[in-house]
């Protein structure tokens, strides 16, 4: 089977593009991943892409070329970019193709995310009672996570403080303005003990990567960055996620645990190996509790970990160091492969001001979404 790896990347910037419509930030960043890996649209054998609320991925050929390559519609949550760039590395890998687009980008509404219960198999009931609004759910997530693993609150605050900071020195983040943890804390509170400035926002954004077969990386760059382990898991019986009406009495682990475990297995790495990852921050609780179910440390010993700055840029094991979802925002087609982005940035040593310093080899991404689905990679150089 054929190795995969990375050759070229592009972004629009997240946040609010007011006028500008979630299909032109979408061409926007697949004609700079184009133009990254010296590229061009009718070189492409393939496309898979996505977006949630700003249309059908596969339309945006009408912009970027009618070619007659396959193109590919993905829609699964916040899980959806990854789900792509999933379905492309198989494409490689398997040998039906050499080179091929993935694309993932939104624009949604102010405000939360409004989702119908029924589009879930679950009844009106649960959305009555308010539960459709996640912010309710991470809340009591993260209180049961906080007191089973003798966990402070307080810590909370340190993560979403990190990842303002980081943002500030991100050029292509939505909040870019610096949070000190005392104002996070004294936010309004949401779902306690989540306060405002611990969750993330829908946005809007836009990403593209451009994936080849490994061995003809080097016709196109010069600093290519190889995909060895990519994984999706979803939900078993027994694990309690977003949009679960009822919570088993025998516990099973998140999907997350699984899809991290296959992904390190496929790369033949260990987690104790990675250099910098993005981990999924819907809200800082979000953060707190996947460092633990991928592997990266062990459950409780997080809040050491974060307040002794080991999770910092300049860290031993820098998380989030583009600002997360929590300064990104979330469009949901678009965040998983923001992730990977920022993680081929950081194995090229192209980060600028939020780069890791010691030189980089190993990359890893975790992404998870409602109804409990998940998807990791693992990238080296």
């Amino acid at each position: 089977m054929s190795e995969v790896a990375i050759v070229g990347i592009g972004m629009h910037r997240f946040g609010r593009a007011d006028g500008v419509s979630g299909r032109a930030q979408a061409v926007h960043a697949a004609r700079e991943a184009l133009r990254d890996s010296g590229l061009r649209f009718s070189d492409m054998q393939f496309g898979f892409g996505g977006s949630h609320s700003a249309g059908d991925a596969d339309t945006l050929v009408s912009e970027l070329g009618l070619t007659g390559l396959p193109f590919i519609n993905v829609a699964n949550g916040c899980a959806t970019g990854g789900s792509a760039l999933i379905a492309a590395d198989a494409a490689i890998r398997s040998g039906q193709h050499d080179v091929g687009i993935v694309i993932g980008f939104d624009k949604h509404a102010r405000g939360a995310f409004n989702t119908d219960p029924a589009e879930h198999g679950i009844g009106a009931w649960y959305g009555e009672t308010g539960l459709m609004v996640t912010t309710q759910f991470f809340g009591m997530k993260i209180q049961r996570y906080l007191h089973d693993h003798d966990l402070g609150p307080g810590v909370l605050a340190t993560i979403a403080e990190k990842s303002f900071r980081n943002g500030a020195r991100n050029p292509m983040a939505w909040r870019r303005k610096e949070i000190d943890a005392a104002e996070i804390a004294a936010a309004p509170m949401i779902s306690d003990p989540l306060t405002q400035y611990m969750y993330c926002s829908p946005g809007e954004g836009a990403v593209a990567l451009v994936l080849c077969r490994a061995d003809r990386a080097h016709t196109y760059t010069r600093h290519p960055v190889f995909l060895q382990g990519a994984a999706f898991r979803s939900r078993r019986y027994g694990s309690f996620e977003v949009f679960s009406p009822w919570l088993a009495t025998d516990r099973a682990d998140s999907p997350t645990v699984e899809a991290s475990a296959a992904a390190f297995a496929a790369a033949g790495i260990a987690p104790s190996e990675v250099d910098v990852a993005q981990i999924q921050d819907t809200e800082s609780g979000a953060e707190l509790m996947h460092m633990a179910e991928t592997g990266l440390c062990a459950h409780g010993e997080q809040e050491e970990l974060i307040t002794s700055g080991a999770t910092a840029i300049e860290g031993r094991l820098p998380v989030n160091t583009d600002g997360g979802c929590i300064a990104n925002g979330e469009p949901i087609g678009a965040s998983g492969l923001r992730q990977v982005y920022e993680n081929v940035l950081q194995l090229r040593g192209d980060a600028g001001e939020h780069q890791v310093p010691g030189d980089p080899r190993v990359g890893f991404t975790h992404v998870y979404g409602a109804p409990g689905i998940s998807a990791c990679t693992v990238l080296t150089r």
